[in-house]
């Protein structure tokens, strides 16, 4: 029998979040009991028909059963670099400053393998996204944690950032709109990030995968948008909650061309590409009509209200988002992150996800994810409320 023991790498990762939440979700489902799941933020909704349609005749086509290009295809980038000059009018260069990736995730994830070197510093705001930290420690990195907290606005403060770490750090993450706070970045902040990245030499890498789920008239910009970030780093990009393709793995990422091309070198040692069925399907996505994305917002938007409103009705302060489809909750007095997602779940069937999940910073709060219906928002509304007589 052989003795099996893993490498030291997977010994320094925290339990992946999401995959814990879903083993103790379906535990409960098969019990017997109704959950209502505000956990992972995964659309509820379906892909829209177009998107669809053009996969099935993408796939229909024998041409396309081969493996991808790793560049991805041209018609791909070219919609790509539409879209940004339409939405962000951000200029890009089809070949040197947009890579398709499969899901946004997978480039967040393998980004760090290209500059990481055994022992590196890399800046990652806290509570953050999994994948900042796995990618980093994958890679041999440290990861330099940088509060996120609420009387900065969810903004990490760089002047609090050890001016040693600034010099020997490799990249800088930043996420915005962010998950899990759904908090949203200013001018002002992005100015201050590239003039910090130009000073410590730092690439950036800024997770945009929400830009696109905004409320109430409010439009998120690009970090690209701003003199300079074009020099300092890249921008991340999903179709998934844009399109509610999250099962499709598709996104890209676009920016400083040198950091494409070493990022571009990662993945044509590691994957194929994206099935091309997949790609075209992704060209139909961001060069079709657009109508569905205000649809689907305004849906996310009135279910803010009613979870938002509801909790602030039964006494609980919770501020609404202007962007994401994540509600960033305080826990009330008397809990721990993780002592609320029990109670709610084991006394309410109501999965949440506890702060800390995300890291230490995330102490203090819950996240709640709008994608079930009002109905069952009003639902789980009521059960908390059941919860206080």
């Amino acid at each position: 029998m052989l003795k099996i023991e893993t490498a030291d790498r997977l010994k320094k990762l925290p339990p992946y979040l999401f995959a814990e939440i879903d083993r103790i979700k379906k535990a409960a489902i098969q019990s017997g009991r109704d959950i209502i799941d505000l956990g992972v933020g995964d659309p509820d909704t379906p892909t829209p028909m177009h998107i669809i349609e053009q996969l099935y005749k993408a796939a229909s086509d024998p041409q396309n059963h081969r493996y991808a290009m790793d560049a991805g295809l041209l018609q791909l980038r070219e919609a790509i670099t539409s879209w940004y000059k339409s939405r962000f009018n951000v200029e890009l260069d089809v070949d040197t400053e947009v890579l398709p990736l499969i899901g946004s995730k997978e480039g967040i994830a393998h980004i760090p393998l290209a500059f990481i070197n055994h022992g590196d510093e890399v800046l990652i705001p806290d509570p953050c996204y999994p994948p900042y930290k796995s990618g980093t420690i994958f890679a041999g990195g440290v990861p330099y944690l940088m509060p996120l907290l609420e009387e900065n606005d969810f903004l990490p403060d760089l002047d609090a950032i050890d001016p040693q770490v600034a010099r020997r750090a490799k990249i800088m993450f930043i996420n915005y709109p962010n998950n899990p706070t759904s908090a949203c970045a200013t001018e002002d902040f992005y100015r201050k990030v590239i003039d910090f990245a130009r000073d410590n030499n730092i690439i950036i890498c800024h997770d945009a995968a929400y830009s696109e789920v905004s409320f109430d008239g409010y439009k998120p910009q690009s970090f690209l948008e701003f003199d300079g970030a074009k020099e300092v780093g890249v921008e991340f990009h999903s179709l998934s909650k844009t399109y509610n393709m999250t099962g499709w793995r598709i996104g890209f990422a676009c920016g400083n061309s040198e950091v494409i091309a070493a990022l571009r070198t990662v993945k044509s040692n590691i994957d194929s590409g994206i099935f091309q069925a997949v790609q075209f399907a992704g060209v139909i996505a961001l060069e079709g009509d657009q109508s569905h994305v205000d649809e689907i917002n305004s849906m996310y938007q009135s279910r803010r209200d009613a979870l938002v409103d509801g909790l602030n009705r039964i006494g609980w302060k919770v501020s609404k988002p202007k962007a994401t489809f994540y509600a960033w909750i305080p826990v009330p007095p008397g809990y721990t992150s993780n002592e609320l997602t029990k109670l709610l779940l084991e006394k309410a069937d109501i999965v949440t996800t506890p702060g800390v999940g995300f890291g230490p910073n995330g102490e203090g709060y819950i996240r709640m994810a709008l994608t079930v219906s009002e109905e069952r928002l009003a639902e789980a509304v009521g059960r908390i409320e059941r919860l206080h007589k």
